[in-house]
């Protein structure tokens, strides 16, 4: 079966408490706001792609994956560096809430950011990172085949999308990634990564 990639995206904000969270699961439909959007405008994406020397592991497949997580976080960082903007702090709730949502992909073979029937921000919840506190969250899904599967692969494909872009270079202050193997869309050694972006204001 041939090899292939496959991206998703969503953006919710609460500004105040008793706001319900707006979500959006078609790119050309997120909205919300734009900070870092000039700043990303200045640089190519491919300055913003890091080196297998500047973030080792992006392109194995064989890595346990805590070690390719991290790698994703080392290349939304770097990217982050290179438009100018402050480092994501790994969150363990947002981490825990990613890893769910992939999960959740495979689980319900549901490549969907309402996958199982959930809303995307519903493992954030669980997860405890949002509460009735004030808070800002996107997520970034994507599922690949083969070499499409690795961290620079699916890096690389959410970094050429303006939403996906703008989620690894907004306002947020602190990420989880997560990352799971298994079926879906019929191709049985998918790779699901989400990228959960969090803050609260």
């Amino acid at each position: 079966m041939a090899s292939k990639l496959a991206l998703v995206v969503a953006l919710a904000s609460v500004l105040c408490l008793g706001l319900t969270a707006s979500a959006a699961a078609v790119p050309q439909g997120v909205t919300g706001k734009r900070a870092a959007e000039p700043v990303a405008r200045t640089a190519t994406t491919s300055a913003l792609i890091a080196s297998a020397g500047a973030c080792p592991t992006q392109t194995s497949l064989a890595s346990p994956p805590a070690t390719q997580e991290q790698a994703m976080l080392c290349m939304t960082n770097f990217a982050r560096a290179g438009a100018g903007l402050g480092p994501l702090g790994a969150a363990e709730p947002l981490a825990s809430s990613a890893r769910e949502k992939a999960t959740d992909v495979v689980r319900c073979d549901s490549f969907s950011h309402f996958a199982c029937g959930r809303d995307f921000t519903y493992w954030m919840r669980a997860s405890g990172y949002i509460g009735d506190q004030c808070w800002r969250a996107g997520e970034n899904l994507a599922w690949g085949s083969g070499e499409y599967g690795s961290v620079r692969s699916i890096f690389r494909a959410w970094m050429s999308s303006p939403t996906h872009r703008r989620n690894i270079l907004g306002d947020y202050d602190e990420v989880g990634i997560g990352l799971m193997a298994g079926p879906v869309e019929g191709h049985d050694a998918a790779r699901v990564w989400a990228a959960h972006f969090g803050t609260h204001c």
